[in-house]
């Protein structure tokens, strides 16, 4: 979820919220609300295609202390359905991004 807001210094960011409500990233600053929505727009067209730059040093390898330990997997979880293919997965993530409340755009 995008969430618009207005910081100390009085100009206009986004946010980008994870469904936990964790916030993801922080917009910069925007002298007013319909260029903030510009930039939801630019993000929300590129972010799906976007490039990925290792900048890694080469051979780096750390393994999450999370990872390194067994972790309970419940039944349920391993026999839940999966997607046929790519395209059944994809049209129904895009179904219900149609369905969600989309800003208006009135100021």
């Amino acid at each position: 979820m995008f969430e618009v807001f207005v910081d100390e210094e009085s100009y206009f960011r986004f946010r980008l919220k994870a469904p936990d409500g964790s916030t993801l990233a922080v917009s910069a600053a925007f002298n007013n609300k319909s260029a903030a929505v510009a930039g939801i727009a630019a993000v929300r067209e590129c972010a799906g295609m976007g490039h990925i730059a290792d900048l890694c040093p080469a051979g780096m390898v750390q393994t999450p202390a999370a990872a390194a330990a067994p972790r309970f997997v419940s039944e349920a979880h391993q026999n839940r359905r999966k997607p046929a293919d790519v395209f059944h997965a994809r049209a129904r993530t895009l179904r219900r991004a149609a369905m969600a409340p989309r800003w208006t755009g009135a100021a």
